[in-house]
Formats: C-alpha cells, sequence, structure tokens
C-alpha cells in the first residue's frame, strides 16, 4: 500500500508504528457554516480512515474545532452574542452537516479552549529552550532557531519573507509566528504567565496532537491551503518542544475545491453551503462527486457536475434492487476479481476515482447477469461491501419539490415565532410533526435551519 507524502514530495510504502493508526485532521473554525469545500476534505479522510479500517488497521482519529479566534471574535461581535456561544452553535451545524453526508465521527474532538493547560505548557517549554520569547504578553516562536523550517512546504526563508505583503514590526524575524495572543479590550481571555490572552491558531494543533497521539504520529491530514504556514508551524513547533523527529510519518493532503475557477472560501464569498446542496441532492451525489476525482486534484464545483454524480448514485443502487430470485443458480457472478481491482486501486494513494471506475463495472456485470438468470446474491454483497467502504448508503434520496420545501420553511417559521412568543407546546408539536414525516429542525442564532433526514 503507498500514500504520497508531502514531505517527501512522493509515494511512500505505508507502515505505521504499530497496530493502531494514529491520525490527526484539522477542523473547522467555527464562527460559519461549512460549505462543499469542507466536505471535500471530510469526506476524503472520512474514506481515508473506513479504507484503512476495510485492511485490516486500527485506527485513533482526532479532529479539533478552533472555537476561539479572531474571525469568531469578530462575527460574535457583530451578532452581539458571547464567541463561545457562537462557536457552539456552529460546531453542532457542523455536525449535523456531516452525519447527514454519513461521515463517521473522529474519536475524540477536542477544542482549543478546552486544552489551555496543555498550550501553556508547550509554551513555557519552548520559551526555556529558546525557541520563543515574550514581547509585551505575547509569545512568538524562533523559526531561525529551527533549521529544518520550510521542509514541508519545500520552500526557503528569503523566499516566504519575499513573499509576505506585511509583518509585525515587534517580531524579531519576519516569519515568527504567535504560540500565545496577549488579549485586547473586550476579548475573551485566559490567564497565563505572560498575562491575560489566548492561544495562537497553530500551537492548538500540536498541544492536541501530542496530547493525545503521542510526540509521532502516524498520519497528519487536512487541505493543500493548510501547508503553508499552518502545519509548517506545527512541526518547527512540535518538534522543537518534545525533540522527536519526524512529528508526523505521512502528511497527506486534500485538493481545493473551486468555483467558477477560484479557490471557494469565505473571504471570496463563493461559497455554496452542505445543508443547502442536500436539500438538493443526495449524500451519496455529493460523495460521488468528491470522490470521482483523485484526492489531491482540485475539484470544479457544478451543479451539473453533482446532477450527473446523483445520476451515478442511482446506477449503483438500481443494482442493488435485481430480486435475488432473479438467478436460477447454474452460475454464480465471480465478484471477487472486482474487490481485488477495488483494493489494488486504492492501495495506489487512495485512488477513489478508479476505485468508483470497478464499482461501475461490476453495476454492469450485475445487471447484464440478472437478465441472463445468472445468481448475482453475492455479487450484490460484494457491491454493498465496497460501497461501503467509500461511504455510501445508496439509499434512496429523500423526495423534495419546491412546494413541500416551501411549507417547510413557512412551518419552520411559524415555530420560530411561538418560540418567541414562549408557546413551547405548540412549538414541539411542530418539531416533532415534521420529525416523523423524515425533517430535522436546527435553532440557530439567525433562526429555525432545517433539513431532510437522511
Amino acid at each position: 500500500m503507498k500514500v504520497f507524502n508531502t514531505m517527501a514530495g512522493k509515494e511512500e510504502d505505508f507502515h505505521p508504528r504499530g497496530e493502531v493508526v494514529t491520525m490527526y485532521v484539522c477542523g473547522i473554525t467555527a464562527y460559519d457554516d461549512s460549505h462543499i469545500g469542507h466536505a471535500m476534505a471530510y469526506v476524503i479522510f472520512d474514506v481515508i480512515k473506513r479504507y484503512l479500517r476495510f485492511r485490516g488497521y486500527k485506527i485513533k482519529h482526532i479532529q479539533n474545532f478552533t472555537d476561539i479566534d479572531d474571525k469568531i471574535i469578530q462575527r460574535a461581535s457583530q451578532l452581539e452574542i458571547p464567541p463561545l456561544r457562537l462557536a457552539n452553535e456552529y460546531i453542532e451545524r457542523y455536525f449535523a452537516d456531516m452525519d447527514a453526508l454519513n461521515i463517521e465521527r473522529a474519536d475524540i474532538y477536542p477544542r482549543a479552549t478546552e486544552e489551555i493547560a496543555q498550550v501553556i505548557e508547550i509554551v513555557q517549554g519552548l520559551l526555556a529552550k529558546g525557541h520563543a520569547y515574550e514581547f509585551e504578553g505575547s509569545v512568538y516562536f524562533r523559526v531561525r532557531n529551527f533549521p529544518a523550517y520550510g521542509k514541508l512546504s519545500h520552500r526557503n526563508l528569503s523566499d516566504m519573507i519575499s513573499q509576505m505583503c506585511t509583518y509585525e514590526e515587534k517580531k524579531e524575524y519576519p516569519l515568527d509566528f504567535a504560540l500565545w495572543k496577549a488579549s485586547k479590550p473586550g476579548e475573551p481571555f485566559w490567564e497565563s504567565p505572560w498575562g491575560r490572552g489566548r492561544p495562537g491558531w497553530h500551537i492548538e494543533c500540536s498541544a492536541m496532537a501530542l496530547k493525545y497521539l503521542g510526540k509521532s504520529i502516524d498520519i497528519h491530514g487536512g487541505g493543500q491551503d493548510l501547508v503553508f504556514p499552518h502545519h509548517e508551524n506545527e512541526i518547527a513547533q512540535s518538534e522543537s518542544f518534545t525533540g522527536q523527529v519526524p512529528f508526523v510519518r505521512y502528511w497527506l493532503h486534500s485538493g481545493i475545491m473551486q468555483y467558477d475557477r477560484q479557490k471557494m472560501s469565505k473571504s471570496t464569498g463563493n461559497l455554496v453551503g452542505v445543508g443547502e446542496i442536500l436539500k438538493r441532492f443526495s449524500p451519496d451525489a455529493v460523495r460521488l462527486f468528491i470522490l470521482s476525482s483523485h484526492y489531491r486534484s482540485p475539484l470544479t464545483y457544478s451543479e451539473e457536475a453533482v446532477e450527473a454524480s446523483e445520476k451515478g448514485a442511482e446506477r449503483l443502487r438500481w443494482a442493488l434492487t435485481h430480486q435475488a430470485s432473479a438467478g436460477k443458480g447454474v452460475t454464480t457472478l465471480n465478484a471477487e476479481l472486482f474487490e481485488q481491482r477495488f483494493v489494488e486501486a486504492m492501495d495506489d494513494d487512495f485512488n477513489t476515482a478508479q476505485a468508483i471506475a470497478v464499482l461501475f463495472e461490476l453495476t454492469r456485470e450485475i445487471n447484464r447477469s440478472a437478465e441472463e438468470g445468472v445468481d448475482i446474491i453475492e455479487a450484490q454483497h460484494i457491491l454493498l461491501k465496497l460501497a461501503g467502504v467509500l461511504g455510501f448508503t445508496l439509499r434512496e434520496k429523500t423526495q423534495s419539490t419546491p412546494d413541500t420545501d416551501a411549507f417547510i420553511g413557512l412551518l419552520a417559521s411559524v415555530r420560530d415565532d411561538l418560540r418567541r412568543n414562549q408557546q413551547w407546546q405548540l412549538a414541539d408539536r411542530i418539531r416533532k410533526g415534521l420529525a416523523d414525516l423524515g425533517v430535522t429542525l436546527e435553532d440557530t442564532p439567525q433562526g429555525t435551519r432545517w433539513k431532510y433526514k437522511t
């Protein structure tokens, strides 16, 4: 089995340290709804985890939440609610979206605000070793004290500096980065040896990875946009603190979701929310759209592409609808060869595009064999098993029409009014009635959000 290691810049044989594969994946900064770009990353690492388990590995999977950050503080201020309340609400909405996409949950979801003690311990250790310095209540990492800086992104210091737009004059060196940030008036803070403040963005991931997975982990995942500076900084501070090299054995990075040839991001505003897309398409269609390209390649979103994936998902479902009695038992479709080819594809750096091609070939064989009276029962079992490795449920999509969607939206709005008037009993009746019809309601600062159960 081979995986592409960003650090090496090539495929390498996969040899984890022990019986349990330790895996850390960077999570969301909880200040807005999850979009299809988030779905891309988390579907990919969900499949990687599922396939490793399929190949016999045990997995310990950690994924963090950044629940305090400049963006969270700014958004909370706009909405006039506490930052931690905002983060908690978007974390719950994240879970609802990812559950709907059939993404298995991590073993632990640590939050930055719950790991302050670990962060302070690491910062103190880096200061004691001369890898960090304090300035006006903030603490910065000394990049020049880590000679290997740039080894993940394959850049040198001078090139990095030349690409910077601005940098803080109070830092000793332009590339130095904050480990601890002194709090500004009105911001949330935690007490520390350097005064009131909060963790820098990069240090929280090192703190969580070291605490829950140890000094050296097998897989660290995230999007390609995190290679520099986030993951580069993680390596520098983690290896400087522990003295253990490497901090990570295999760095795996997913490609970037694009919209109209631009990176999909909150800053550009060209977002397609997960909740919105699941009102129109099935979770299987979304997963098929994402997994039909290699995970390291960029992917361009379009409704036409997802519509095509919906049709593809239906073809996979259709192969499972043939009745078992159709086979006369005289001959049996041998599907083991398809499973072997599926494994070969996935063993080659999780080549889901090729693995899906194998599933569609097996689907065609099932359909043809069913018409010829060949026993297809075992082949259907194998199709369902391999589809499950990719996270497909192959369940029918809940039917949605503009009229029913509008009516559900009206009921949700009426329920908001009832809640504002403290008519809890009637509001709960609407929630329960919609739940019985397969509709989930989620209460948010902006009102009630709804979606079909899957």
